[in-house]
C-alpha cells in the first residue's frame, strides 16, 4: 500500500464479547503487551460493559489499570454512556471510543435508548473526557445494515458525523456491524464521510460474514480510511446483532497490507499467538492466512 494506515487489533474487545469466557486480566495484558511488541499500531482492550450482560468485560478495569501510560496512548476502550467514559478515564485511558448505532433498532437492543439520546448525550462525553486529558472516537455501528431493519441510509451516516454536537471527537468509526457490506459499499460511505467531516480521521471496522472482510477493508484505506481493524483468527461478533460472523482476522489483513515492519518471523509469531488464544478459549480459527500459513509451500517466505 502506497498510503499509510494503521492496524488495530479488536481481539480483547469485540474479539471476546462473544466467547461467554472472561479471561484473567494477566493473560489480556500479556497478549496486548506481545501485540504492540510485534509491531500491531493501536488495540481495543476492553469495555464498560454491564458484566452480567458482557461477562468477558468484567475486568477492563484491571487491565488499564495494569498498562503503562504509554501502552495506554495505543489502546482504547469501548464505552456507550458518559459515565462509562468517567471511569474508564478514571481508570486511567487515554483514549474512549463513544459508541452508538446508525440504526435505531439496533441502537435500542444494544445499549438500550434511541439513537437521538446518544447524541445528545455525546457532548457530554467529550466534556469528561477532555476534562482526563483522554480522546473521544465515535463509533457507529451498523453503518451499513442493521440485523432488525435492513439496509442503512448512507444519509444518516453523513448526517450523524456532520452534526455539530461531534465537533470535539479526534476520529469516527464506520462499522460493518454484520459483515454485509460490498467493497463499492464501503468505498462510497467513506468517501462521503471524508468529505463532509475531513477534519476526523476514519476508521473501518469490518466483519467477514460475507467473506469480504479484506476486499471491504481494503476499499476503506483507498477511500481515505486511516485506521483498520481486525482480531486474531478473526474472532468476535455482536451480541445484538444476529447474523454477524466473525471481525476480519488480524492476521489476513497483516498479510494483505504487509506494513514495513512485518516480517515473516513476526507474521508467525502472530499467527502462533492466534492459535493459542483462540485454542484456549475453543473457538475455531478463520483467517485464510493462517491456514496458508501452516501449508507445505515451504519456498514461500511467509510459510511459517
Amino acid at each position: 500500500m502506497t498510503t499509510p494506515v494503521r492496524l488495530r487489533d479488536v481481539t480483547l474487545r469485540d474479539g471476546l464479547q462473544l466467547t461467554g469466557q472472561l479471561l484473567d486480566a494477566r493473560t489480556k495484558v500479556g497478549l496486548a503487551r506481545f501485540l504492540l511488541g510485534a509491531g500491531i499500531d493501536e488495540l481495543e482492550i476492553g469495555a464498560m460493559a454491564r458484566p452480567d450482560l458482557v461477562p468477558p468485560m468484567a475486568n477492563t478495569v484491571e487491565v488499564i489499570e495494569a498498562l503503562t501510560p504509554e501502552e495506554r496512548q495505543r489502546c482504547w476502550v469501548w464505552t456507550a454512556t458518559p459515565r462509562g467514559i468517567a471511569r474508564a478515564v478514571a481508570a486511567g485511558a487515554q483514549n474512549v471510543q463513544y459508541c452508538l448505532s446508525v440504526s435505531d433498532a439496533h441502537n435500542r437492543a444494544n445499549v438500550g435508548r434511541a439513537t437521538t439520546q446518544s447524541m445528545a448525550a455525546l457532548p457530554e462525553a467529550i466534556d469528561i473526557a477532555a476534562l482526563g486529558g483522554a480522546r473521544v472516537q465515535l463509533t457507529l455501528a451498523t453503518a451499513f445494515t442493521c440485523p432488525y431493519r435492513g439496509a442503512v441510509d448512507p444519509q444518516h451516516v453523513v448526517n450523524l458525523v456532520s452534526d455539530n454536537r461531534t465537533a470535539g471527537i479526534s476520529s469516527v468509526v464506520l462499522c460493518d456491524t454484520l459483515g454485509q457490506a460490498t467493497p463499492d459499499q464501503v468505498r462510497q460511505l467513506v468517501s462521503r464521510v471524508h468529505e463532509v467531516a475531513p477534519e476526523h480521521e476514519i476508521v473501518f471496522h469490518g466483519h467477514d460474514t460475507w467473506g469480504l472482510g479484506v476486499a471491504n477493508t481494503m476499499a476503506a484505506i483507498q477511500a481515505g480510511a486511516a485506521v483498520v481493524d481486525g482480531a486474531l483468527g478473526g474472532l468476535g461478533g455482536c451480541p445484538f446483532a444476529p447474523g454477524a460472523s466473525g471481525n476480519t482476522s488480524t492476521e489476513d489483513l497483516l498479510f494483505a497490507l504487509q506494513p514495513a515492519w512485518l516480517t515473516p518471523s513476526v507474521f508467525s509469531d502472530v499467527v502462533t499467538a492466534g492459535a493459542q488464544i483462540l485454542a484456549r478459549l475453543g473457538e475455531p480459527n478463520r483467517s485464510r492466512a493462517a491456514e496458508g500459513a501452516r501449508s507445505t509451500a515451504d519456498v514461500f517466505p511467509w510459510v511459517t
